[in-house]
């Protein structure tokens, strides 16, 4: 395949005594006209390479369908009104509606209907105590730029807003609906050059003034990269404020009696661990934490009592378990009046559900298989009944019912339609080993009634970021199976499935167990005769592309095609770009001369070895991404294009006015056949 032509700068800097060559500098600046060219000629190259693979307009076909199903959200319950998310069938974006107490249901919010374009997505919501006001955010051309509106609940006049520089905001209300909490980023003009991203502070507000006379509740002074999490009880007398640097797994958390000085006093400060604090109905402080309990426990204090907070006086009410994590949880009246506690728990990356009160567990409720708890919900003023999300790998994003007074029953309370006829699917759950001889856990699904093995097979992953892969409904999986594959999915180190501990085991200085536990995975489903490497293909979106880029650049043998999504590959300097300042918690920063050590040991871009037979690779990226820069994939696509001896393609595909979260139902389709019908060209699958 003749490549575009790049420039190879004779560019090699020494950090920390360590030559570095970055021959392809020059691609990170997206206006240079050399990129600019460059990146013309590269859309050429993929679009014509695209659209001759031949499984291109089944794969659309199904997927088309299959993406198509619906989604429904878990109820966010406020004095009898239910307000949650739901997308059938046919449309781009979920709509936000709200569930009045005779059960009439309105649309409160429809993306499409205020942007006909689907460039516009609904990125968080808040409802008031009563009901009767909700807090939305909105962001256009996947910048993720949130910003903030008030609307009526019950006439849809909008209350306020916008209000600018709130992405990653939380709202807390307090009550009556005049006031709430929120984040909201410093002016760009008020913070050093570079740092537009940072500086967020908490403020409160009320509704329908001037953003600009809010009043500073906390954030000044603190690391600037922090993100914040705002609280409030039902009654109104108490704030929780939480922070935590970037994505490190540790936060801090402040508390403040609003009815007595109003002052935050410290929770947890400068604690190495992570702790979610709530007041409930009851008048006492949940604690969902880590604390010495890397696998999770739900515990109590008294929030007027500081000689109560400290950890050794807490009162577990879900004490951690050996075999699963603690992940949501969800307080309901028990028969005798008391608080009960629904929790979820992860056992091997499958979902359980069980119930507890103060003296310990009351009974085990049974889940409808092997499958994943999107959120549990009950009403804050109390009742019997919970709300549990539900998805596995056949069934979309859908909501049961659930009540104390019969905790093994649980009913449907709002299913997801679906377009097309959902394939049979047989999932397998099974184990490798990786190289230091930890077990990695590998769900597999494969067609009822599919052939013979082996197959051509995709294998998944991402293994960060304290991400869970738990089973959930994917239209890509299940379009690759009808055609007759085989997909799976790994559990690597970095993500939560075991706790924090397994978490921490993927990261910064030992992110290279990821690596190896992916591998592992890849050979295991060779030795199981799943499949053969030259059937085989890996695929993994944003740290997961970081994943599959350290896998074709430390495995080029392991498998025939990657695809390799919106991706982190020049571990060098990714701190420069977008969010990645947020992220040297969970890698390491090029900063430090040793952990500079640990980034140059596997980063993509820099193992690039020239004359090696690279498998078929096909970078996608999102133009408007405002946490992962394209220009890594660009300067990997660069480098992999001109080192590789091998005549499997190398290609670039881009899209413009998204970016790295939520998009068009349509758009997701386009670009799952693409990346599918690539998988299939270079593994042998004929659909």
């Amino acid at each position: 395949m003749r490549y575009p032509d790049a420039e190879r700068l004779d560019l090699v800097e020494t950090l920390h005594g360590h030559p570095v060559a970055d021959p392809y500098r020059w691609l990170e600046d997206a206006a240079d006209p050399r990129t600019v060219a460059w990146t013309r000629a590269q859309d050429d190259l993929t679009t014509e390479a695209l659209a001759a693979l031949p499984l291109r307009d089944r794969f659309a076909e199904r997927l088309e369908q299959l993406v198509h199903a619906g989604a429904v959200g878990v109820p966010v319950w406020r004095a009898g009104r239910a307000f949650s998310t739901r997308r059938d069938p046919g449309q781009e974006h979920a709509v936000l509606r709200v569930r009045e107490p005779d059960g009439t249901t309105r649309v409160l919010v429809d993306p499409m209907a205020l942007d006909p374009a689907g460039t516009t997505t609904l990125d968080a919501w808040a409802p008031s105590w009563e009901g009767d006001r909700l807090a939305y955010q909105l962001s256009t051309g996947g910048d993720e730029e949130s910003r903030l509106f008030v609307l009526d609940v019950v006439t849809g006049e909008q209350l306020d807003g916008p209000v600018d520089r709130c992405r990653y905001s939380p709202v807390a209300w307090l009550p009556g609906g005049e006031e709430l909490f929120y984040v909201r980023r410093l002016a760009p003009d008020q913070v050093p050059a570079g740092e537009e991203q940072f500086h967020r502070r908490v403020w409160r507000h009320r509704v329908g003034a001037d953003p600009a006379a809010d009043l500073m509740v906390h954030g000044e002074g603190l690391d600037p990269t922090n993100y914040y999490g705002v609280r409030t009880s039902a009654d109104g007398r108490w704030l929780v404020v939480s922070a935590s640097a970037g994505t490190a797994p540790r936060d801090d958390v402040w508390l403040a009696d609003l009815a007595g000085d109003g002052v935050l006093r410290e929770f947890q400060v400068g604690v190495d661990a992570q702790t979610a604090a709530w007041v409930a109905r009851d008048g006492r402080l949940w604690l969902l934490s880590d604390r010495g309990t890397p696998r999770w426990r739900l515990a109590v204090a008294d929030p007027a009592d500081p000689g109560t907070w400290a950890p050794g006086s807490w009162r577990d009410v879900v004490p951690e378990q050996e075999d699963g994590v603690l992940t949501d949880v969800a307080l309901v009246d028990g028969a005798d009046g008391g608080l009960q506690v629904l929790a979820v728990h992860s056992v091997d990356a499958t979902d359980r559900l069980s119930l507890w009160h103060d003296s310990g567990r009351i009974a085990d409720v049974p889940t409808p298989g092997a499958g994943s708890v999107a959120g549990v919900s009950a009403p804050p003023e109390g009742g019997s009944t919970a709300w549990i999300g539900w998805t596995d790998y056949a069934t979309p994003p859908s909501v049961l019912r659930w009540q104390s007074t019969d905790p093994s029953s649980l009913t449907s309370w709002e299913r997801a339609p679906v377009a097309g006829a959902v394939p049979d699917v047989r999932v397998v759950e099974t184990h490798a080993t990786s190289a230091d001889g930890t077990p990695v856990h590998l769900f597999v699904l494969s067609g009822a009634g599919s052939p013979d093995r082996p197959r051509p097979t995709v294998l998944y992953g991402y293994g960060g970021f304290d991400v869970a892969l738990t089973p959930a409904y994917s239209a890509q999986a299940l379009s690759w199976v009808a055609a007759g594959g085989v997909w799976a999915v790994a559990n690597l180190r970095g993500g939560s499935e075991h706790g924090e501990q397994w978490h921490r085991a993927g990261m910064r200085e030992r992110k290279q167990n990821v690596f190896d536990d992916f591998a592992a995975a890849g050979e295991h489903l060779v030795a199981e005769g799943w499949t053969t490497p030259a059937q085989l293909g890996v695929m993994g979106g944003s740290n997961g592309g970081l994943l599959v880029g350290a896998t074709l650049t430390q495995r080029p043998d392991l498998a025939a095609a990657v695809v390799c999504s919106a991706p982190l590959l020049d571990m060098v300097r990714y701190e420069r770009f977008g969010l990645g300042r947020t992220w040297n918690d969970e890698y390491g920063t090029a900063e430090d001369p040793e952990e500079l050590g640990w980034l140059l040991g596997y980063s993509p871009y820099h193992r690039v070895v020239e004359g090696t037979d690279y498998p078929a690779v096909l970078f996608t990226t999102f133009e408007s991404d405002t946490r992962v820069d394209p220009l890594h994939a660009r300067k990997l696509a660069a480098a992999l294009q001109h080192a590789t001896r091998a005549a499997a393609p190398v290609l670039l595909r881009r899209e413009t006015s998204v970016g790295h979260g939520a998009r068009a139902v349509s758009r997701t389709v386009g670009l799952s056949a693409d990346q599918l019908a690539f998988l299939a060209a270079h593994t042998g699958l004929t659909g």
